[in-house]
């Protein structure tokens, strides 16, 4: 039979601990923010040169987006909080093992679009999912994702986030973004158009356009670490 008391303290524990990781990964997130604007507008003075697409956007409390040559990175904070799952590896640390709560983490979801897909409104093109940044209420953080996001900011343990970690991270998504090509669509998928989608090719043409045909990590032949 459950007790109510002991129901109660489960309830309270569990919405306090929660509670705790949002408001930190809140504060975490302002912090990335200014960063993020910090970083472009340094890099706008190493290139002067316009052509070069540079800009932040703050586009409120949970998202912003960054304008970086022929890329849009979009770093968006989840609402919610998550635990990791039972087989992760960092349920094997003591660091973890030794207090369970350390396993609730808020999460920042990093995404890459085509610049010109925000800019010509072309709501059929896709976006990537490059990274995500899960941090605990302690500030300790790993980083789930594609190339070296996925190798260099995997010490759950020892890493912490602050502003020198947070502006490398930021330099290596920006890497990332700019050496992960734009591949042309298979032939056959670009072959026929109709005459609807012809004469509304100037505002957007209905056809799906993106880095690599996918959304989801899966979909890329890269392995994810």
């Amino acid at each position: 039979m459950i007790e109510q008391d002991k129901l109660s303290e489960i309830l309270a524990s569990q919405s306090l601990l929660k509670q705790d990781v949002y408001e930190n990964t809140k504060l975490r997130f302002a912090d990335l923010k200014e960063l993020l604007e910090a970083e472009v507008e340094s890099l706008r003075k190493l290139i002067p040169d316009e052509r070069v697409r540079l800009s932040y956007h703050d586009r409120g409390d949970f998202e912003a987006h960054i304008y970086v040559g022929s890329d849009l990175l979009v770093f968006h904070m989840h609402t919610n909080v998550f635990c990791f799952p039972d087989e992760h590896p960092t349920w094997k640390t003591s660091y973890v093992s030794e207090n369970a709560d350390r396993a609730y983490c808020g999460v920042i979801n990093v995404y890459n679009f085509l610049a010109d897909s925000f800019l010509h409104d072309r709501m059929q093109d896709l976006g990537y999912l490059i990274g995500r940044i899960l941090i605990n209420k302690e500030n300790h953080f790993i980083v789930e994702g594609h190339g070296t996001l996925g190798v260099d900011f995997r010490d759950f343990v020892n890493g912490e986030i602050n502003r020198e970690v947070s502006i490398q991270l930021i330099r290596t998504v920006i890497k990332y973004a700019a050496e992960f090509d734009l591949l042309t669509p298979p032939y056959e998928i670009v072959s026929n158009v109709s005459v609807a989608q012809m004469k509304t090719l100037s505002s957007s043409l209905q056809m799906k356009t993106a880095k690599r045909l996918g959304f989801r990590f899966n979909n890329d032949n890269e392995e994810i670490i």
